[in-house]
């Protein structure tokens, strides 16, 4: 038998010549399907596909020609099956309107959630926050990073842009003041009578008061000592205002509150809404034209998969809500099918429904040139989002078909000279931080705790008191 001659890299002309001929088989088959949809009439050679679509249907009833079942009435009409997953896997979705009340349940409460980026364009609450930001210190420090980052660039001597601009460096020193000097989290609030600490006694409708701060629920702690047994409150504000005052909370807080910071000092802001209970920021980088993700809890910048593959968590809808509408970021986040959860709150057709009302409603009153730039903005980061779709499958060919290690698969699929390839911000597993924020028992309630029992988080010891926690 002879020798087998040495594989040859994959490198990017592999991988492009391999997507044309995937693009000109795809293009054909369609074509053709296309032809006999219209004539009513069978292909001289029918494909592989066409045979093996043939046998496995051998033992269904006949049905007509074209794309619909056969809908004669006799004594098959009880056996008739739907059309082929062939003939309808192409067709693009078309935006429909919720009819079940699953579905407009749903589309109530994205349309209550897109309210919350309005609140962030307040002038009297903005200018508070300014007064609240050491702006000498973040402006400082943004400079010297965009200072530092432009030398870097020029140092390559290829005429590259820095990786980020003045402004991004500003959001990036005001993620770390936040983080470190501002805010802090809520485990258990500690006793307001002797300091100790507490435990959970449920929860209790919120006062008029925590109520007119936007509090929908209060958690009730009781004092752990025995001879104390007071209570204390946690009502969970949603009044960003109120949360500039207490300057404390878990998750929903800290990303409402960081939010509309970055808004204060110019970033263009969403707030992302995860269904399966956590949210965050995403800023738009004018250098890189797109929108990066932050997340304040963990101190995360432009790092999407930190959820999937350094908390273990499986996630569903990821909505990004801003000023000029909504956006389904899903698949910034969730690049692999097992990290994915079940979209069982509406038909895809109703969520693009949902999307386009909302993104019309935010953008009714907005210039024509101003429309145009936004629309040219949801095409660019639409691209985006189904270059993340690409490269899995383009990995999971590398790694499964042509036996190739997933380090090496990962180098070949990002060996695209562009600005930002779909593969730049996949970390290796082993680099992904496990979750900082939260107690281990909390963080595994939620199937958040990923790998954060193999090691100190984020390089600090775990009572490190730097953590600022």
């Amino acid at each position: 038998m002879a020798e087998q001659e040495p594989s040859r890299g994959y490198d990017e002309a592999w991988a492009k010549d391999l997507r044309v001929q995937f693009e000109q088989l795809l293009r054909n088959k369609r074509l053709t399907e296309l032809d006999r949809s219209r004539s009513g009439q069978s292909s001289p050679a029918p494909s592989r596909d066409d045979a093996l679509e043939a046998q496995a249907s051998s033992s269904l009833p006949p049905q007509s020609p074209g794309l619909r079942p056969s809908t004669s009435s006799g004594a098959l009409s009880s056996t008739t099956t739907p059309p082929s997953y062939r003939s309808l896997r192409s067709l693009p979705k078309i935006p429909s309107p919720p009819t079940d009340s699953q579905s407009k349940k749903f589309r109530n409460l994205l349309l209550t959630l897109s309210l919350m980026p309005t609140k962030y364009e307040n002038p009297g609450l903005l200018d508070e926050a300014l007064q609240a930001l050491p702006l000498e210190r973040i402006y400082s420090e943004a400079q010297e990073e965009s200072e530092v980052l432009a030398t870097i660039a020029e140092s390559m001597g290829d005429g590259r842009r820095p990786e980020w601009g003045y402004q991004d460096c500003v959001i990036r020193a005001l993620l770390r003041w936040f983080k470190r000097a501002f805010f802090t989290w809520v485990n258990n609030p500690p006793c307001p009578v002797c300091y100790s600490p507490t435990v959970a006694s449920g929860a209790t409708p919120p006062t008029p008061d925590e109520a007119a701060y936007g509090a929908l629920r209060t958690e009730l702690y009781r004092c752990s000592a025995a001879s104390c047994g007071a209570y204390e409150r946690f009502p969970r504000y949603g009044d960003v205002w109120k949360l500039m005052q207490t300057r404390r909370g878990r998750c929903g807080e800290w990303a409402n509150c960081f939010s509309m910071l970055c808004r204060a000092v110019g970033g263009r802001v969403r707030w992302v809404w995860n269904v399966e209970d956590h949210v965050w920021t995403e800023v738009y980088s004018e250098m890189q034209q797109r929108w990066v993700h932050v997340d304040a809890c963990e101190e995360s910048w432009d790092n999407p998969r930190l959820y999937t593959d350094g908390w273990g968590k499986k996630m569903s809808y990821c909505i990004a809500f801003s000023v000029d509408g909504a956006t389904d970021v899903t698949r910034r986040y969730v690049r692999k099918a097992e990290q994915a959860a079940p979209r069982s709150r509406c038909p895809e057709e109703v969520l693009l429904y949902i999307i386009n009302e909302i993104r019309t409603s935010r953008r009714a009153n907005t210039l024509k040139d101003e429309r145009f730039k936004l629309e040219k903005e949801d095409s660019r980061e639409d691209r985006e989002l189904r270059g993340y779709v690409v490269t899995a499958i383009a990995h999971s060919v590398v790694t499964g078909m042509m036996h190739v290690s997933p380090s090496e698969a990962g180098s070949t699929t990002s060996s695209s000279p562009s600005r930002h390839s779909a593969s730049e911000d996949q970390k290796l597993p082993a680099e992904q931080p496990a979750r900082q924020s939260g107690t281990d028992e909390w963080a595994r309630a939620r199937g958040e705790a990923g790998s954060r029992n193999n090691g100190p988080r984020n390089g600090f010891p775990p009572d490190d008191p730097s953590r600022g926690r």
